[in-house]
């Protein structure tokens, strides 16, 4: 059996679909933020003899329109809290499939023995978002009918809960254990080659504006506007890779990916029907954001 995101419930793909979309407004306004400081600094760089008639420098007020774009860019994140709304809906559609999988695989609290497991999961399920709701996260159900609408509780998931244990160890170890697994991997080589890129990138840019620094200490020639637009660069390089945290996530995803080989092994060796829940429940705690952020937070 296969069991796949496009069998979660409504509710799943409405709270992904939102995070998706303030995560780029969130990250687009940051790079649009940065792009405009550099240009401000190169066009302030630029020399003074272009003019528009006797006193209007172009250059100057091109350099001021960026500045300005900056703050128009700050206000407007400030307004929206994109930021803030990625994050809580990553939080919120993360635990939805959590639960999802805990469901339907008889992870804990929702084992074998469960006697009300639909229930119960509905119960949980609605008690973690309304602590959500608490610290701002938005219910796509209360303007979306279709979400409203949505069983929580999808076709699938309850065909997957009825196969016997074989199956569903199959299915989750394939379908959520090994696809998290490759995930992260994936993830992990992308933080390698982003943090190879930036550190070469703010490594040359500081490297010219001394070379650029030098040669005016010596008089041998001015250049201290060229300086200071190189600064300007290697500052923007920095700050996008500390905001993006490729460094930390390397450390983070390469733990998580070594947790998940580990319980990967033991659940297909040790682990039996009775252990089953409490290695389903444990498996979800290590891929959840929360334990990222915690290792992410341990690591920097």
């Amino acid at each position: 059996m296969v069991f796949r995101n496009t069998d979660l419930p409504v509710l799943f793909h409405r709270t992904d679909t939102i995070a998706i979309a303030r995560q780029r407004e969130a990250i687009g306004a940051t790079r649009s933020q940065l792009l405009l400081l550099v240009l401000g600094a190169a066009l302030a760089a630029l020399p003074s003899s272009l003019r528009l008639g006797s006193t209007f420098q172009l250059a100057g007020a091109l350099s001021a329109l960026a500045y300005a774009g900056v703050l128009v860019l700050s206000y407007r994140s400030s307004r929206h809290r994109a930021k803030s709304h990625w994050q809580l809906n990553r939080s919120a559609a993360e635990f939805i499939k959590s639960m999802c999988w805990r469901y339907a695989v008889h992870g804990a609290p929702f084992d074998s023995r469960c006697t009300d497991p639909d229930g119960l999961f509905t119960t949980r399920l609605e008690e973690g978002l309304r602590e959500l709701a608490k610290v701002g996260w938005q219910d796509p159900r209360t303007n979306d009918q279709e979400a409203a609408a949505g069983d929580l509780l999808t076709t699938p998931m309850r065909r997957l809960r009825a196969k016997p244990f074989s199956i569903r160890k199959e299915t989750y170890v394939r379908d959520r254990l090994i696809e998290q697994r490759n995930w992260y991997h994936r993830r992990t080589e992308i933080s390698r080659r982003a943090t190879t890129l930036w550190s070469f990138s703010i490594g040359l840019l500081t490297l010219l504006a001394l070379l650029l620094a030098m040669l005016r200490t010596f008089s041998v020639a001015e250049s201290v506007d060229m300086a200071g637009l190189l600064s300007a660069a290697a500052a923007a390089c920095l700050a996008w890779s500390e905001i993006r945290r490729h460094q930390p996530l390397i450390a983070a995803h390469s733990l998580v990916e070594e947790d998940l080989a580990a319980m990967h092994t033991a659940m297909e060796t040790t682990i039996t029907d009775v252990e089953w829940p409490s290695a389903v429940y444990e498996t979800e705690r290590i891929v959840s954001p929360q334990h990222t952020d915690w290792l992410v937070r341990h690591r920097s």
